[in-house]
């Protein structure tokens, strides 16, 4: 998804895709600005020129954030970590594909595994271990948030629409958020003209 028209440019760094996966990395001023709301479920609907009955079309994805500032409040005991290395692959030459440049960090006392494939072993390996710590400080948080919010789902349930944020629906040219109930023009939300979308 595009972003807003202005001066300011973000670096992107894939770390890692599988089917139905990506993991990325996004680094800029006011990223997190732009992208920090972005947390929750995305359903696009659309009509495909090859259906013939008019139905609708939805996918879905989900996105997860994690602040690498999280990183600072847990401190990773490194004899709890099992570091895996495996050869890398994708773009980057026959090099690449013949070292062990993809690294996988798991930390066996709950369980959670990071995969990382950039460039170089250095590279993944210092991201695998910022990205399992962001990721311990979110299982943190989230588990003191369950406890908080306990009570209050057990009376009015989630309230969510099926944990989505936001709706796209290409046929009509609208993007609906679930969370203000705002809408938007599509076309021009694709453009990254968010300052102008609103719907007609």
């Amino acid at each position: 998804m595009c972003g807003p028209r202005s001066s300011t440019s973000f670096e992107t760094t894939l770390i890692d895709k599988s089917a139905g996966f990506a993991a990325l990395v996004v680094e800029g001023r006011g990223a997190r600005a732009l992208f920090g709301k972005e947390a929750g479920g995305h359903r696009w609907q659309r009509i495909p020129p090859s259906e013939k009955r008019g139905r609708v079309h939805t996918s879905t994805i989900t996105v997860a954030l994690l602040e690498p500032v999280c990183a600072t409040r847990v401190k990773l005991d490194p004899r709890e970590v099992d570091i895996k290395k495996t050869l890398g692959t994708g773009p980057g030459g026959q090099h690449r594909n013949k070292t062990e440049s993809c690294v996988i960090a798991t930390h066996r006392p709950t369980g959670l595994a990071v995969r990382v494939d950039m460039r170089s072993q250095h590279q993944s390996l210092t991201m695998a271990l910022e990205i399992l710590a962001a990721k311990l400080a979110a299982l943190e948080e989230e588990t003191r948030a369950s406890s908080r919010n306990a009570s209050r789902r057990a009376q009015v349930g989630s309230g969510m629409r099926g944990d989505k944020i936001r709706t796209y629906r290409a046929q009509d040219d609208r993007v609906t958020d679930h969370r203000t109930n705002a809408t938007f023009r599509l076309s021009l939300w694709m453009r990254g003209r968010w300052s102008d979308v609103t719907a007609r």
